[in-house]
């Protein structure tokens, strides 16, 4: 079973930087897909970004050129590197590892809140 721990949320001005971890523990496979989504209450959780150990990202339209997925495959970890921050960023992100074998597993973190003040 993966565990996925955040970190680095808070509250953060309109135009300002925040930057996410996530550690996982067990063992992660080069195959995994790591990744960040965001939910705000009353509607669907959404990508934000997904990154594969050999570094090809994905993002979210609405945060391209503002935010940069990296990822370390000797420690587990993936960030997210959020520059530019606007008040429609406020949610509550979370880690999440996609894991196929035969089927798609998700695995997710608990969540940490980011709220950004105009």
């Amino acid at each position: 079973q993966v565990q996925l721990v955040e970190s680095g949320g808070g509250v953060v001005q309109a135009g300002g930087s925040l930057r996410l971890s996530c550690a996982g523990s067990r063992i992660i496979f080069s195959s995994d897909v790591m990744g960040w989504y965001r939910q705000v209450p009353g509607k669907q959780r959404e990508l934000v970004a997904t990154i594969t150990s050999g570094g090809s990202t994905n993002y979210a339209d609405s945060v391209k050129g503002r935010f940069t997925i990296s990822r370390d495959n000797v420690k587990n970890t993936v960030d997210l590197q959020m520059n530019s921050l606007r008040p429609e960023d406020t949610a509550v992100y979370f880690c999440n590892l996609q894991r196929m074998v035969l089927v798609r597993k998700d695995y997710w973190g608990q969540g940490t809140q980011v709220t950004v003040s105009s």
